[in-house]
């Protein structure tokens, strides 16, 4: 197969860059040099070895020279997230399901201190003093708005108990 050279000249602002001479970078990088259109333009540094599993973007061709190790994927959030790196960044089935496994390692996190005997602090864990010390009325609100969920979803489940109960006792 053929690669044919395509004409993007339609596009307003394609190839801004193609022009060396032209370079809008140029008061940012006085001295750049041609070896920036070849790849790499800075010493990679030395791969760190990959002993545990490390989630990756498929747009990149291999993991970053550095990067985290401390909470590998694990549990439902594990599986949400490796699910999520199957997609494209530019995906909402890439960047939703990450959002999710945040909400979903919250819960996890909670159920492990209870498992090793830890009760959370959620109220300072979440920064509720600091909110309620600058900012009580948000706070309240945030409170109030729960409340009313909540004791929106107990009357819609009370109702719908009541709705399935007929009144015969046959």
């Amino acid at each position: 197969m053929e690669n044919l050279r395509k004409d993007y000249s339609h596009i307003k602002g394609w190839g801004i860059d193609a022009d060396p001479e032209n370079d809008p970078t140029y008061p940012m990088k006085p001295h750049r040099t041609d070896a920036e259109q070849s790849g790499y333009s800075w010493e990679r540094p030395t791969q760190q070895p990959v002993d545990v599993e490390v989630l990756h973007s498929i747009e990149r061709p291999n993991v970053s020279a550095v990067f985290g190790t401390a909470v590998p994927p694990s549990g439902l959030s594990g599986v949400i997230r490796r699910f999520a790196f199957k997609y494209s960044e530019n995906s909402y089935l890439h960047w939703l399901p990450l959002i999710l496994a945040d909400r979903v390692n919250v819960v996890e996190g909670i159920i492990d201190d209870f498992k090793t005997g830890h009760v959370p602090n959620i109220f300072a864990e979440k920064g509720y003093n600091a909110e309620w010390k600058h900012d009580k009325i948000g706070l309240i609100t945030k409170f109030a708005v729960a409340a009313a969920l909540v004791a929106g979803v107990v009357v819609l489940l009370n109702k719908k108990d009541k709705d399935d109960y007929d009144g015969d006792d046959d």
